[in-house]
């Protein structure tokens, strides 16, 4: 990473979300709390310019007025991993697949214990819907921002989608 990345903080229902990226893109989205959290690193700059359109869709999609994302991304992964992220992005709001549909719909039926390792390494949760990954039995799997924060956003898209054919089960 050549760029010297940017970051502020948003404050949402699952808590005060850490933005980083440059001027060109979004880099990294992390929760409060959870496995995967971070923190700024000590060569990143404290601004707010660079995510006035990251956080208005953020805020957007929190009052349920926003279904899909429109923002560049620079995902930092390997190709694997950057394929799995550019696939979540086609889960339908309020629905969710499998980390075996994920797999055979990238035409890897045998590999969703990978899918699911480049799913939970995922760096822009929220956007890159991540959250929308269960179990093959409709449970709620590790998730780096907590269980209790992937049940919100799917509870949450649920409720926004009704009517739109949305299909969620939380076990």
């Amino acid at each position: 990473m050549g760029t010297r990345l940017a970051y502020c903080w948003l404050e949402s229902p699952v808590g005060r979300l850490l933005l980083a990226g440059d001027d060109a893109s979004l880099h990294y989205v992390s929760f409060p709390r959870g496995s995967r959290t971070f923190l700024p690193r000590d060569e990143w700059v404290l601004s707010e310019a660079p995510f006035d359109r990251a956080k208005a869709q953020l805020a957007a999609y929190f009052s349920g007025e926003r279904q899909e994302f429109d923002l560049e991304l620079t995902f930092h992964g390997t190709a694997f991993q950057r394929r799995v992220w550019r696939e979540l992005q086609a889960i339908p709001y309020g629905e969710t697949w499998s980390y075996g549909e994920l797999a055979r719909r990238l035409g890897l039926p045998n590999a969703s214990r990978a899918v699911g390792a480049a799913n939970g390494a995922n760096p822009i949760p929220i956007i890159v819907p991540c959250h929308r990954v269960i179990g093959s039995t409709g449970k709620l799997t590790g998730f780096g921002g907590g269980i209790e924060t992937k049940r919100f956003l799917l509870a949450h898209e649920a409720a926004n989608a009704q009517g739109q054919g949305a299909q969620l089960r939380l076990l």
